[in-house]
C-alpha cells in the first residue's frame, strides 16, 4: 500500500503543496483532501475582482472537482476536519468520517477578525473571506444603500472600492490615521485617501468602532466619541487571525499560529503546516509569494528530496484601486542609522521614499509611478550595493544604468 497523505485545508496553501508534491513524486502517495467549503480550491486573492464583477466564479477556479479525480486525489468538500488523534494517526471530519495519515498536512488558513464589539452577531455584518461572504455582499448590493467597511488596508480598500462599482454608497472606516498604515508611510497614506475620496469613497480616519447598533439586522455603526453612521451593510476587514484551534486542540505547539522549522514540519515529525496558519521563527504569512516558497519547500520534504529549507524574503505590495498605483517593499519603517530618499510631485500624484541601509536600498514606498517597483524590490531582495548610483536612484533604472 501506499503511504497516505492526508491534507486538512482545500485552499491555495495546502493545493499548491499537493500540486508540488505531485511534480515531484506523482505516485508517491495516496493523497486525501478535506475542505471546509462545498467547491474545489478557488484563487482567493481574485475575491475582490469577483465582487467588482470582473471576474465569474468558474474564472477563479484554480482546482475545480474534475482536476482531482484526473490526479487520483480524493476530496471531500463541506466535511471540515474537527479532530486529529494523533496516536492512532487519524482525523476525524464533521460527518464523522475518518481517514488514517501517514503523513499530514495542515493547511487551515486564517480567519477574519471580527471586532468584538456589541452587535457583531447582527445580520447583513460579514467578513470578506471567502465565496460565501462574496454572495452575501452581493445581496446586500442588490438591495443598494449604505455600506460601512471597518479596515483601511488592502482588503478594505478592494472591498470598498468593488462595493461602490456595484452601486452602494461606501465609507471606508479606519482606526488609525493613515490608509494602510502597514504597507504605506503617511504620505503615501495621505495621497492614496485623496485619490479615494476624488472617486467617491468616504474615508472616516481615528475611528474606533465601539459597537454596531440594530434590531436583528445592522442599521448603524457607533463610534467611540458616540458619533453613529447609517449602514445597511457592514463588512469586517480588520485583519485575520490564523486558524490554530484544530492544531492546538490536537496538542501541536502554537504561539501566534503552527509553530514550524525551516522544512515546514511541526513538533510532531509526521505533521507539517503551510501558509496563513504557520508561525516560522515568530513571523506569520499572507501575501501569496512567501506562501508558495514554503510549499515548494513543504513539498520537496514530503516527497523524499528534502534539500531544501525556508528562507524568509523580503515581500512586496502592489495595489490599483480607482487609477492609483502603489507600490511598498522591504522595510519601508527604517531603522536607527537609516536614510531616506524622497521625491514629491502633488500635481502629478507622484511619490517616491526609498530608505537606505549604508551602501543597500531595504525598502520603497512608491505611488503613481511604480514602473521600477519591481527593481527596487530585485535590489532590495540580493542586498546590492547601490552606492555607484545612489544620486539616480530616485530617478529609476534607466538613469542609474547610465551612471553604473
Amino acid at each position: 500500500m501506499k503511504p497516505r497523505l492526508v491534507v486538512v485545508g482545500n485552499g491555495m496553501a495546502g493545493m499548491r503543496t499537493v500540486e508540488e508534491v505531485l511534480k515531484l513524486a506523482p505516485d508517491l502517495y495516496d493523497i486525501t483532501v478535506f475542505g471546509a467549503e462545498p467547491h474545489g480550491n478557488y484563487n482567493r486573492v481574485l475575491l475582490s475582482p469577483l465582487l467588482a464583477g470582473d471576474k465569474a466564479v468558474d474564472e477563479i477556479m484554480i482546482h475545480p472537482r474534475a482536476w482531482y479525480d484526473e490526479h487520483g486525489v480524493t476530496l471531500h468538500a463541506g466535511d471540515p476536519v474537527v479532530r486529529i488523534d494523533r496516536k492512532r494517526r487519524v482525523v476525524v471530519a464533521a460527518s464523522s468520517l475518518e481517514a488514517p495519515y501517514d503523513r499530514l498536512l495542515l493547511a487551515t488558513g486564517s480567519t477574519p477578525f471580527m471586532l468584538p464589539v456589541p452587535g457583531a452577531e447582527l445580520d447583513s455584518v460579514v467578513g470578506f473571506r471567502d465565496l460565501h461572504d462574496v454572495d452575501t455582499m452581493l445581496a446586500a448590493a442588490r438591495r443598494g444603500g449604505r455600506a460601512v467597511v471597518i479596515g483601511g488596508g488592502l482588503l478594505g480598500l478592494e472591498a470598498g472600492h468593488a462595493l461602490q462599482r456595484r452601486g452602494m454608497d461606501v465609507t471606508v472606516v479606519h482606526v488609525a490615521s493613515s490608509l494602510m498604515n502597514q504597507q504605506l508611510d503617511g504620505e503615501a497614506g495621505k495621497l492614496l485617501k485623496e485619490s479615494l475620496e476624488r472617486a467617491g469613497l468616504r474615508i472616516l480616519l481615528d475611528a474606533q468602532t465601539t459597537a454596531l447598533v440594530g434590531k436583528g439586522k445592522v442599521e448603524a455603526v457607533r463610534f467611540a466619541d458616540g458619533a453613529e453612521l447609517p449602514a445597511d451593510l457592514v463588512v469586517m476587514a480588520a485583519g485575520v487571525r490564523p486558524n490554530v484551534a484544530l492544531a492546538r486542540a490536537a496538542g501541536l505547539h502554537c504561539e501566534r499560529a503552527i509553530v514550524v522549522d525551516d522544512t515546514l514540519q511541526t513538533y510532531d515529525p509526521r505533521i507539517y503546516a503551510v501558509g496563513e496558519c504557520v508561525q516560522h521563527r515568530r513571523a506569520t504569512f499572507g501575501l501569496v509569494a512567501p506562501v508558495w516558497e514554503q510549499a515548494r519547500v513543504c513539498a520537496a520534504h514530503l516527497a523524499g528530496a528534502g534539500h531544501r529549507r525556508y528562507v524568509q524574503a523580503a515581500t512586496a505590495t502592489k495595489l490599483k484601486v480607482t487609477g492609483i498605483d502603489l507600490y511598498s517593499a522591504g522595510d519601508i519603517a527604517g531603522r536607527e542609522g537609516s536614510e531616506e530618499l524622497v521625491l514629491r510631485d502633488r500635481r502629478a500624484g507622484v511619490y517616491k521614499r526609498l530608505v537606505l541601509d549604508g551602501a543597500r536600498l531595504s525598502g520603497a514606498v512608491l505611488v503613481g509611478d511604480v514602473a521600477d517597483g519591481p527593481w527596487y524590490f530585485d535590489l532590495i531582495q540580493r542586498g546590492a550595493d547601490v552606492s555607484a548610483f545612489r544620486e539616480q536612484l530616485l530617478f529609476g533604472r534607466a538613469l542609474c544604468a547610465q551612471a553604473a
